[in-house]
């Protein structure tokens, strides 16, 4: 059983509307950003491989480097499998995330058994794969497969804006923010989106200080 995807904003809504209940700080958090957006992306390479480009570098840089690729043509799996080291360093990619790329590509990865498998089950076949760690797999697993109960505890964004909403002293670690969010299943995967809404409220705000 995959548990419940985030297929409309109507969910998103019955997501909300449950943590706020539940938790006085969503509610709170949901007061000043409005629903959160869905966050949904396709199925396939190209995502899982833009998760990798996102790995430890900056939102812009990840995003350049994904422009360049698919101007390039590389965002399918042979293309970026036949593609010389040359060809993917040209789009800003480290030899690291080139070795993690070409890897993928070579894997072919079932995308749509994926989807179908259970949370834990797609975690655990994503983080097999070379350079995909348990963000990167959360991470798709939340937006491209809309998984309802999946939350990236290692987004360092995630783990800021809970500290923020719930007036930590410290940013939460990513095992602390998991253990937070056990009290928020089955929707902890609207409670990422309506943190990340929190984050860019709350930078927003400083920002014009």
């Amino acid at each position: 059983m995959t548990g419940r995807i985030l297929l409309t904003p109507d969910c998103i809504a019955e997501g909300v509307a449950c943590l706020a209940e539940r938790e006085p700080r969503f509610a709170r958090a949901h007061a000043l950003t409005g629903d959160p957006p869905l966050r949904r992306r396709p199925e396939g390479f190209a995502e899982l491989a833009g998760a990798i480009l996102g790995q430890q570098v900056s939102t812009s840089a990840a995003a350049a480097m994904r422009m360049r690729m698919e101007a390039a043509g590389l965002l399918d799996p042979e293309a970026a499998l036949l593609a010389g080291e040359e060809a993917l360093r040209a789009c800003g990619l480290s030899a690291a995330k080139i070795r993690y790329i070409r890897a993928l590509a070579a894997a072919t990865v079932d995308y749509a058994g994926l989807a179908r498998l259970p949370d834990a089950e797609v975690v655990a076949t994503l983080t097999a794969l070379p350079g995909i760690g348990r963000w990167t797999a959360e991470l798709y697993a939340m937006t491209s497969l809309g998984r309802a109960d999946v939350l990236c505890a290692g987004d360092l964004a995630l783990q800021e804006a809970a500290r923020l909403l719930f007036e930590l002293e410290v940013r939460p670690s990513e095992r602390a923010l998991r253990a937070m969010a056990a009290d928020w299943s089955p929707w902890r995967g609207v409670a990422a989106r309506l943190l990340w809404a929190y984050y860019r409220h709350a930078k927003g705000r400083e920002g014009t200080a």
